[in-house]
């Protein structure tokens, strides 16, 4: 275990291009290739954590991509087995990790030694972040409009700040390259103000997903 936490030294990683997860962010997830259920199985033994990690390049097929040097761990929250052997689980974001070294294949899944101590803002529940709540929504609108997402407004509107950004960040269906900088963002509030910017960028631009990052 890392000194002074309960996280572990080691833990799986998932990568999976385009998929985002922040610290106490819901994300669920569908189960089935037979290395992954042996991670998912694994992981109910032991820490319940998952880390998941997208790749360098969102396009490749290799079977091991090379991936990014940080990701963000979850929790296994909820778990169910279906008829025909898939396994539907939730991660629940804990922290953000550092790949400080990779680790041998077990049962065909890929594991890392993690560093989590640069992220300990990761594991505690600070103020509401500052950012500019109606200049974010007033570029949703017209970015959900563009996108064919619907929206309850008034639900959007009463949502707390934390909840808001991280829903948004993991939810929009933007470039990969996009979700890493909001995974890589200092602090909630940092990650606010970048989560507008590339909301109100995608919203002024072409309609076709992950635009504004290839302009």
């Amino acid at each position: 275990m890392t000194a002074g936490s309960t996280l572990p030294d080691i833990i799986p990683i998932f990568p999976l291009p385009g998929v985002l997860l922040l610290p106490r962010g819901r994300l669920p997830l569908n189960i089935f290739e037979p290395r992954y259920l042996a991670m998912t199985s694994d992981a109910l033994g032991g820490a319940r954590l998952i880390g998941m990690i997208q790749p360098t390049e969102p396009n490749v097929r290799e079977r091991e991509p090379e991936v990014y040097p940080l990701g963000c761990a979850g929790r296994v929250t909820s778990f169910a087995e279906t008829p025909d052997g898939r396994y539907l689980i939730t991660l629940t974001g804990v922290s953000r990790f550092r790949i400080r070294e990779e680790l041998p294949l077990l049962s065909g899944y890929r594991r890392v030694a993690a560093d989590w101590g640069e992220f300990a803002v990761d594991l505690e529940t600070g103020p509401p972040p500052e950012f500019d709540r109606d200049r974010l929504l007033s570029a949703l609108k017209t970015y959900f409009a563009q996108h064919q997402l619907k929206a309850d407004w008034d639900a959007v509107r009463k949502t707390p700040g934390e909840e808001l950004v991280t829903s948004l960040a993991m939810m929009c269906p933007f470039d990969p390259r996009e979700k890493q900088a909001l995974l890589e963002a200092a602090d909630l509030a940092a990650r606010a103000e970048l989560l507008t910017a590339i909301v109100e960028m995608a919203a002024a631009g072409p309609t076709q997903p992950g635009s504004a990052a290839r302009n």
